[in-house]
């Protein structure tokens, strides 16, 4: 098992804790300054925009809260798709959201992550909340499947990646046995899915964007 030795709940306790932690060079202090770490936030413009905290996957309820903001606003307010703007994150336990299949299937991110195929009932060695396919036991079963992180990419959304939790996913894989973390770390930066952006800590990011004007919500 890959987190035998560490209890899923301490496991996933500890990357929430440390994506604060100086792990990350060029640390900031006093105001914030522009920076190239910050080019995320010339994205989310519109008036109506919502930052989405989720650091545990819950079978895509985070995913499925920003599909609902963006549906709710249109259909009772009558707000323009154009005019709404979503943001989530990947930390902690959903890291791994932001990588592609490739890596799913190289690093056994199904068993990390507890995840099993329904089609092969093993360990799923594919990012099912990327893009879902038929039968799979997230979304609703596939009834909120405009609610995947491909779907939501396409109208707009952007979401961040905690390179603090990202380097301890890299340290922890290379400690199981996945080879050199100088090896895993670049690999894994360059099969990211698309419309994932790395930031330095999520913790820095929740503040850049409160700072802009996005209201938060943790999922």
């Amino acid at each position: 098992m890959f987190f035998e030795h560490t209890p899923r709940r301490r496991f996933l306790a500890g990357l929430s804790a440390l994506t604060g932690v100086g792990l990350f060079s060029g640390a900031e202090s006093g105001e914030a300054q522009p920076n190239d770490h910050d080019r995320w936030l010339d994205r989310p413009t519109a008036p109506h925009r919502q930052f989405f905290d989720f650091n545990a996957h819950g079978d895509g309820i985070g995913l499925i809260h920003m599909h609902n903001f963006i549906e709710t606003h249109k259909a009772a307010y009558g707000v323009m798709e154009r005019d709404i703007n979503v943001v989530g994150s990947f930390y902690g336990g959903t890291t791994p959201l932001a990588w592609n299949d490739m890596v799913w299937a190289k690093y056994k991110i199904g068993q990390a992550l507890n995840l099993t195929d329904p089609a092969t009932k093993a360990p799923l060695t594919r990012n099912w909340f990327y893009q879902p396919k038929s039968g799979d036991p997230v979304f609703f079963n596939g009834v909120l499947a405009a609610a995947s992180i491909d779907s939501l990419v396409k109208r707009g959304a952007t979401f961040l990646m905690c390179n603090n939790a990202f380097r301890l996913w890299v340290g922890r894989l290379a400690g199981m046995g996945f080879g050199k973390a100088e090896e895993i770390e670049p690999e894994i930066r360059a099969n990211l899915v698309p419309g994932v952006v790395t930031v330095p800590a999520m913790v820095i990011a929740v503040n850049r964007a409160q700072r802009k004007g996005l209201t938060y919500i943790r999922t």
